[in-house]
């Protein structure tokens, strides 16, 4: 038996993705891996499509994880783009990249605020999880750490024969009939901040009260308010 997964849109912890999908955006969390890992049985194969500009790097990390625990039996087709945290999430198998498609691998990055000594902390986590990150690159390609390393230090942008080239897939798909055709790099995302999220909730709650059910203008305006947060969101 054959299961596919999407990876698309961000990777997000599983007590986010209701907040994206109530939006009605793409967004990935583990739990949607797991779902389809506990209907696997022996003898089946997984197909693992990336279309993600990436997410939270614990997130990448447990997705990765899964995915590896099959590496057998699963093969991985990066379609758009596997940036950031979706990349570690394509080195769990074998891969193939669309020769449209975009592989791009940075530091880790973190919204740190204090005095100098939470700034010094907060660059030593970072250089800590720079150096975990990197093992799944290079455990793919078989590159040292320090390559690994510079590649995301320079935020590294790669098309499908780049990628092949350095070993971090495996094959580009429709390689003798297509042409490569490099894509432009998509947006950058930010999760909601708890307020965001308390936000969404008291509205959604006020639109379950029987006594706003049937008042058109309520609810309409409740529709603005929760689209005006949408767009506090991306600013």
């Amino acid at each position: 038996m054959k299961h596919r997964i999407n990876i698309r849109g961000v990777m997000v912890p599983n007590d986010y993705k209701w907040y994206y999908d109530y939006f009605g955006e793409d967004c990935t969390c583990p739990a949607d891996i797991q779902k389809v890992m506990d209907a696997f049985t022996d003898g089946d194969e997984i197909e693992v499509y990336i279309n993600s500009p990436g997410g939270v790097i614990d997130v990448g990390s447990e997705i990765y994880t899964l995915l590896r625990s099959r590496k057998d039996n699963v093969k991985i087709y990066i379609t758009g783009e596997a940036c950031s945290a979706a990349s570690i999430a394509a080195m769990s198998a074998h891969c193939e990249m669309s020769p449209t498609a975009l592989m791009m691998v940075h530091c880790v990055s973190s919204g740190a605020r204090g005095n100098h000594s939470d700034m010094e902390k907060m660059a030593e986590v970072l250089r800590t999880a720079d150096k975990a990150l990197c093992t799944a690159y290079m455990a793919k390609a078989g590159m040292s750490e320090e390559d690994a390393l510079a590649m995301m230090e320079h935020e590294t942008w790669l098309t499908a024969e780049q990628a092949k080239e350095k070993g971090l897939i495996d094959g580009i798909m429709f390689e003798d009939s297509q042409p490569e055709t490099p894509l432009v790099a998509g947006p950058l995302f930010a999760l909601p901040d708890n307020n965001q999220m308390e936000k969404v909730k008291k509205l959604l709650k006020q639109a379950e009260d029987p006594d706003n059910s049937g008042d058109a203008a309520f609810l309409m305006q409740l529709s603005l308010n929760l689209l005006k947060l949408k767009g506090e969101k991306r600013a």
